[in-house]
């Protein structure tokens, strides 16, 4: 079991940044594959960034590739987002996830591929 605590939303001005955190707890020797997902009501989840191991290779999403980055901090088990050149595009309820599907050494996107949620943070970008 793994628990997951997100933290470091809000709103901020198009072109503003945001570091978003992931406070992980629990069995957090077995997160192979932690990632951050964005949602809006009525719209697919979407798989922002994932990392493999905890210092391997990121994926991210071709929108927000060059504008956020994923890392983790294994020593205070807490993972991140730092996003930049922050649009309205970007709006949306933030969560990060455990989970254990990859391939080559490169973690899933796919939301059905993670098995442990935390409860969100609001992300609202406006202009």
């Amino acid at each position: 079991q793994v628990q997951l605590v997100e933290s470091g939303g809000g709103s901020v001005q198009a072109g503003g940044s945001l570091r978003l955190s992931c406070a992980a707890s629990g069995d957090t020797y077995s997160s192979i594959c932690m990632g951050w997902f964005r949602q809006d009501p009525g719209v697919e989840r979407e798989g922002v960034a994932t990392i493999y191991n905890g210092d391997g290779p990121t994926k991210y999403a071709t929108s927000v590739k060059g504008r956020f980055t994923i890392f983790q901090d294994n020593a205070k088990n807490t993972l991140y987002l730092q996003m930049t050149n922050l649009e309205p595009e970007d709006t949306a309820l933030y969560y990060c996830a455990v989970g254990f599907v990859h391939s080559g050494g490169y973690c899933s996107t796919y939301s059905t591929d993670y098995d442990y949620w935390g409860q969100g943070t609001q992300v609202t970008v406006y202009s």
